[in-house]
């Protein structure tokens, strides 16, 4: 009796647990269904997507110049042993250097790589995202990224680690920029949005500044798999996450998606390509510095190993900084955007040209500080503004405007390790920090262009003429685009614009002498 007692109790206990557990699952589920929860989620989706491309992106690089350097070592030496068993030191010494400078572009190349295959994949990434939605092409980045991560973990020949890492920049050319248009889509509010997209850039920030030496204690400690094993289970539980929440084989809004603008239309809109020139010339300084800094310092300074491998992270802290005040700035005075950004390029100008002075390690922290604080003021008040761009001058979906933001970083980050050291090789390390301060500080009044750019909302917004009700992000366009098929185009008070199936024409809107594009 007792035992059927205890199992009796046993039984009780499990279906009171099991009750549980479905009602927390009920309750988890109507969370998920809330707007605004989702919205939450869907951030924090989007931001580990963005802090494991970052991550990925630089937690190589204290790993593969060691490891590579072993590959050579071990193959050279067996190389050396079998043909010229009796060579003199002499033709091994020149045989080393040989080594060594083929080493150099092997790595240079592998790191650009990434950035290259991005920048050609990124206008079809683009236009297919505009297509089939934002959900589908983020998975197609995660699982690319996975695959990719997991290729790194085993590879063992240079070729494998070239395979990886051009399999990484196909990931990201999906994940990053469908990342940046779902949370465009989502946060339709110009402040929300601002704080999403601020948010996203210190993942960013953090992925990019705290791989290094994550990567660097592992591969010391664990070998090379291990952090490479890490980044793939999280990006794993990012994409089940990501089906679990957003469904996106079930979600039948794309659908009814309009089309839209094609990518070489929002290529050509003056105001949109002011801002992707911008976003390249902010970050050049960075993507030139990151593979040139270390030698430099060994050079003039003669650093140790730990003061090059943390170099960056102080920035981190700057930039995070220039992210919450920018955001700040923009919720009181949105009509600024172009201002913080142009401040934040005279300040990258600045700082790019001190550089060369630093003579200790403690100096050096302040300028790439500042560096890296003139970024975040250029990233956090422009990514919006392409937002707001696509929304007043075009149809509001954005794979096509991001695509291009991509482009741009790409663009700075493919020339980097190919370029910077050839300039550095040529002309001197001073020249090169001179020259990309001075072409911050005299891009920095293109941004005028942008300065009534805010006056287009009131007036213009094709979302506040044509909606009565409030913005729920991809649903705004559907309605527009169900609004202009009985609407073939419209006036607005004041001085009128003529749009076409696209929004407003940028060639028109450049000709008109209306005051608002004055």
């Amino acid at each position: 009796m007792d035992g059927e007692g205890g199992s009796f109790g046993l039984a009780k206990t499990a279906a009171v647990k099991l009750s549980e557990m479905g009602e927390r699952t009920k309750q988890l589920g109507s969370a998920m269904k809330d707007p605004h929860q989702q919205k939450r989620i869907i951030l924090v989706i989007v931001c580990v997507a963005l802090l494991l491309d970052n991550m990925l992106y630089m937690v190589i690089v204290p790993i593969i110049p060691d490891y590579l350097a072993d590959l050579e070592n071990e193959q050279s030496e067996h190389v050396h042993l079998v043909l010229h068993p009796n060579t003199s030191s002499a033709n091994s010494t020149n045989q080393d250097k040989s080594n060594k400078d083929n080493l150099d572009i092997q790595i240079g190349v592998l790191f650009a790589s990434k950035a290259i295959l991005q920048l050609l994949v990124n206008p079809l990434s683009g236009t297919f995202i505009d297509r089939v939605g934002y959900d589908i092409p983020l998975l197609i980045g995660l699982t690319v990224m996975f695959v990719s991560t997991c290729i790194f973990a085993f590879a063992e020949n240079y070729a494998t680690l070239f395979v990886a890492r051009s399999l990484q920049g196909l990931g990201s050319a999906f994940a990053d920029t469908s990342g940046f248009a779902m949370i465009a889509d989502k946060y339709t509010e110009e402040t929300e949005r601002s704080r999403a997209l601020g948010i996203s850039l210190a993942f960013i920030s953090f992925g990019s500044l705290v791989a290094p030496p994550f990567g660097g204690i592992l591969y010391e400690f664990a070998g090379k798999r291990v952090p490479f094993i890490v980044l793939a289970s999280v990006c794993l539980a990012d994409g089940v996450l990501l089906l679990t929440v957003i469904k996106p084989f079930s979600n039948r809004t794309r659908e009814n998606m309009p089309v839209g603008t094609p990518i070489y239309r929002l290529m050509i809109d003056p105001y949109i390509a002011v801002v992707a020139g911008a976003l390249t010339v902010a970050n050049i300084p960075l993507a030139f510095l990151e593979p040139t800094i270390a030698n430099w310092m060994e050079t003039t300074m003669h650093s140790t190993q730990w003061e090059m491998g943390l170099t960056w992270l102080p920035a981190f802290f700057p930039h995070i900084l220039g992210v919450y005040i920018t955001v700040k700035l923009a919720a009181k005075n949105p009509h600024l955007q172009w201002f913080y950004g142009a401040l934040g390029m005279v300040i990258i100008g600045a700082s790019s040209c001190t550089v060369p002075a630093c003579k200790t390690f403690g100096q050096l922290i302040a300028p790439l500080c500042g560096i890296c604080f003139g970024i975040a003021l250029v990233d956090t008040a422009l990514l919006p503004t392409l937002a707001f761009l696509v929304d007043v001058r075009h149809v509001s979906v954005y794979g096509g405007v991001y695509a291009i933001a991509d482009i741009s970083y790409s663009i700075a980050y493919a020339m980097g390790p190919i370029v910077a050291g050839q300039i550095v090789h040529n002309l001197g390390f001073v020249q090169l920090n001179l020259g990309m301060g001075l072409v911050n500080v005299l891009y920095a009044p293109a941004l005028l262009l942008l300065r009534n750019v805010c006056q287009m909302k009131p007036s213009y917004s094709e979302r506040d003429n044509l909606l009565d009700e409030a913005p729920q992000g991809l649903y705004d366009t559907i309605k527009m685009e169900e609004v202009r098929g009985k609407k073939k185009g419209y006036s607005t008070a004041g001085n009128c614009l003529s749009v076409d199936e696209n929004g407003f024409d940028p060639f028109r809107a450049q000709q008109s002498s209306a005051p608002e594009y004055t």
